[in-house]
């Protein structure tokens, strides 16, 4: 993959990862439109890495500051005992079954779930579930109101974004928002719950890249045809991934406190209807 399609896709992914219309959805067509072949050791590394490393930095000093409440809670003997402790455990319920579900699903879901149609599919179905939770939510309940029954269900939600075009974000707002979360709190828990996952993902890659690195044969095994390292690709793809989306996140949360999903709803019906078309021009 060259340099220029490792920005362009760390980009896309930066943005998509955290907007709520499916990052799977647009690094399935974007390379399919482009022709690119992108090669996918180095191309899954960078954009794991790259969002991992956005959204660590965005929610950094949130996540050591649920730590320290997590530490005061057992030494106090309260570790419910104020709001920052209960959404410190509140992440870590709602967590367990995208983790559970990754773990024992993403391969049946990479080989039989990447059709275009599936991807229309979720896209539809769920721009349109969006669009019902902006609607029908009072909008009520802010991040501080959450409680054991939130986490369980937008938890279980989450397990759903496995699947291309749903959205990590995109179902667990529309979730939090159909527990009458209002805009800014779906969005902050949602982008919370995401980080131990995310950050995994990108542990697990990076992990594999080590691997490789210590046992050169299995790039070949693995990836038939590279022979060699490509620091330049994986440092693009980190770059672009990990700036973009940490202002993806920054803006995106400034842009909720006055403005409404209905644009995204738009945006993944008119990007199923792309899809669609494509497919049935050149792959159907």
């Amino acid at each position: 993959m060259e340099i220029f399609a490792a920005i362009v896709l760390g980009i896309i992914q930066g943005l998509t990862e955290f907007l709520p219309v499916s990052s799977s959805a647009h690094l399935i067509l974007i390379p399919w439109i482009a022709g690119w072949k992108p090669e996918g050791l180095f191309f899954d590394v960078s954009l794991h890495i790259g969002t991992a490393v956005a959204i660590l930095a965005f929610f950094w000093a949130d996540w050591v500051e649920l730590a320290k409440e997590v530490i005061l809670g057992f030494a106090e003997g309260k570790p419910l005992g104020n709001p920052k402790r209960r959404l410190a455990w509140f992440l870590v319920v709602g967590t367990l079954p995208a983790m559970a579900v990754g773990l024992t699903l993403e391969k049946s879901v990479e080989d039989n779930l990447r059709s275009p149609l599936v991807t229309v599919f979720t896209l539809i179905v769920f721009g349109a579930l969006l669009y019902y939770a902006e609607r029908l939510s009072r909008q009520d309940r802010s991040l501080d109101q959450f409680e054991w029954g939130d986490s369980i269900w937008i938890g279980l939600s989450q397990a759903l974004a496995l699947i291309p075009g749903v959205s990590r974000s995109g179902i667990t707002i529309s979730t939090s928002m159909l527990r009458n979360a209002d805009r800014s709190a779906a969005a902050r828990f949602s982008f919370l719950l995401s980080t131990p996952v995310i950050v995994g993902a990108g542990i697990l890659e990076g992990w594999r890249f080590v691997k490789v690195l210590r046992h050169p044969a299995l790039m070949a095994a693995g990836n038939p045809g590279i022979v060699e390292i490509k620091w330049a690709v994986l440092v693009a793809g980190i770059v672009s991934a990990a700036v973009t989306g940490f202002l993806c996140i920054r803006y995106f949360l400034r842009y909720l406190q006055s403005h409404n999903f209905v644009p995204f709803v738009v945006y993944r019906f008119i990007l199923a209807a792309i899809v669609l078309l494509f497919y049935l021009r050149h792959g159907g």
